[in-house]
């Protein structure tokens, strides 16, 4: 049987340095935060300085696709942005109602917080519902102080028979050490990362060629 190949998001880039080597290295998309109040958080300026940095890297692959983050945030504040920083998706990781959503200007990552205890047949629900919708999905752990990249994993049998669907990313305390058991356990289409390449809350060049070296060497 052929092995299915797993896309890969590094997440939380704040320099175009990150940026430039984890798209040479083989990321298929790159994630920028504007959720407020969390420390990744970018301004859209500071956005459009790093993606010009990085888009001017003559090493870098047009094939790698830029993602914004955005929580609850004004229609009028995502559209801008994503367009100031010519961005590729928006990733939705609050509340936003099919409204809202249906008013975006590009297609949309979904983050979906899995709580403990959490059954497979509640999540494929919840899953199916937006893959229906033709959005792409990422698992990651239902954590009350932050809305994501926390560094830490939610139970992955909940995931079972769901991450395994198309357009479905893990994430959630991956790191290089434990994303070869994730891939193996769960066979989702992608997996997601941020916390897991950092050293001292910076992304590691090093540790982003290792996680996408894990990831490929499967």
């Amino acid at each position: 049987m052929t092995k299915n190949y797993t896309q890969i998001k590094i997440c939380g880039l704040r320099s175009a340095e990150a940026a430039s080597v984890a798209s040479e290295c083989g990321a298929d998309f790159l994630g920028f935060v504007f959720v407020d109040g969390v420390r990744r958080q970018l301004q859209p300026d500071e956005a459009a300085q790093i993606i010009n940095e990085y888009r001017s890297s003559t090493q870098v692959t047009t094939s790698t696709k830029l993602v914004g983050l955005f929580r609850n945030q004004s229609l009028d504040f995502v559209n801008q942005t994503a367009d100031e920083t010519d961005l590729d998706f928006v990733q939705l990781c609050g509340e936003e109602d099919p409204d809202y959503v249906s008013k975006l200007n590009l297609p949309i990552f979904r983050q979906i917080r899995v709580k403990d205890g959490t059954e497979p047949n509640d999540l494929y629900k919840i899953v199916e519902s937006h893959l229906n919708a033709g959005h792409r999905v990422i698992l990651d752990r239902f954590d009350i102080d932050t809305p994501g990249g926390s560094g830490r994993s939610f139970n992955w049998s909940a995931a079972e028979g769901v991450a395994e669907q198309g357009n479905v990313l893990l994430a959630g305390g991956l790191k290089s050490e434990n994303v070869q058991a994730a891939i193996s356990q769960l066979a989702p289409w992608g997996v997601d990362v941020s916390s897991g390449v950092e050293t001292d809350g910076v992304k590691d060049p090093k540790l982003i060629k290792t996680f996408i070296e894990a990831v490929r060497s499967i």
